[in-house]
């Protein structure tokens, strides 16, 4: 069995960021710190910063008055900022700043006076907060059905945006299609795809070459994992999405197949090496790290969080 190891994989600069501000928030609070909704798709992170204090929500609802809270990666919706600021909660923001730039597009766009298409995947949070940045005029489009009845008042006037964990082709493919039903449809100035999720499936193609069987190591609700695994299936190969190496199974590498190992960008490393080391327990013979683009993207907390802990939170 011989076993290829994408680069990049894994964290990346907009997770990071969201991590350490849970972390960050401990350290200078104490627990407990109320994070709304998974900060990012990783059981093994959640139940890390679970067990340091932290108590993940699905609503505000659930957090006591004047508390501390965290928004996860993915971003809310306008009228959730506005809820925690009526009942005096203590926000720390980790949307990841790309989905900022993308609910900024969509105020943006509605401000100028153009209806909005929303490339995404109905019910991802970053969806659901996206389109909650406007009252109205926004439309989630999933596929080249959704085009053909979107209830567009003026197309003269249209733009669109996109989800950030998207397939880059199946996307490109949509906004296509969108292209040819609004032609004088308004795009993002640069892609709205982020820039980690564009090179892990760069990566994941350039696997596909050497490679039988691909390995993708994330969790099952992941969409930028999942897109991976769905990417490995397209261009011929047997593809598996693991949360780590217990859910490997040893008759899918039973002809000693050439392995790839990826992971989505909510995933840590040592999950990823856990499952290199299950491979060579297994009677991998080499494992071969490969060449990709080095990611030096970093972004910074917020400004309330730069301090050092003080003694007396501790």
């Amino acid at each position: 069995m011989k076993v290829y190891v994408a680069n990049p994989r894994g964290f990346c600069a907009g997770v990071e960021r969201a991590i350490a501000i849970v972390e960050r928030a401990l350290e200078e609070f104490g627990a407990p710190i109320y994070v709304r909704h998974e900060v990012v798709h990783n059981h093994k992170v959640v139940e890390a910063l679970r067990a340091r204090g932290a108590i993940f929500v699905e609503d505000l609802d659930d957090v006591p008055e004047g508390a501390r809270v965290v928004f996860s990666a993915h971003g809310v919706a306008r009228t959730v900022g506005e809820e925690a600021l009526s009942r005096g909660l203590e926000v720390f923001d980790a949307t990841c700043p790309l989905v900022s730039k993308v609910h900024k597009e969509v105020v943006r766009w509605r401000q100028a006076g153009y209806e909005c298409l929303l490339i995404g995947h109905a019910g991802h949070p970053e969806v659901e907060g996206t389109l909650g940045q406007v009252e109205d005029g926004v439309y989630l489009v999933e596929n080249e059905q959704d085009l053909e009845c979107v209830p567009i008042k003026d197309p003269s006037h249209v733009a669109f945006v996109t989800q950030t964990t998207l397939s880059v082709d199946d996307t490109s493919r949509l906004v296509s299609a969108l292209r040819a039903r609004f032609p004088g449809a308004c795009g993002p100035r640069t892609d709205d795809i982020c820039y980690a999720t564009q090179n892990r499936q760069d990566a994941v193609r350039g696997l596909a070459e050497r490679c039988d069987v691909m390995v993708v190591v994330g969790s099952s609700h992941s969409s930028n994992a999942n897109r991976l695994r769905e990417l490995a299936v397209s261009m011929g190969l047997r593809a598996y999405l693991v949360d780590g190496s217990d859910d490997l199974d040893r008759r899918w590498f039973a002809d000693n197949a050439a392995v790839g190992v990826t992971a989505g960008a909510s995933t840590p490393e040592p999950s990823v090496q856990a499952v290199i080391a299950r491979l060579l327990e297994w009677g991998a013979q080499l494992v071969e790290e490969q060449v990709g683009p080095v990611e030096t993207v970093v972004f910074p907390l917020p400004k309330v969080l730069h301090r050092q802990p003080r003694a007396e939170h501790s």
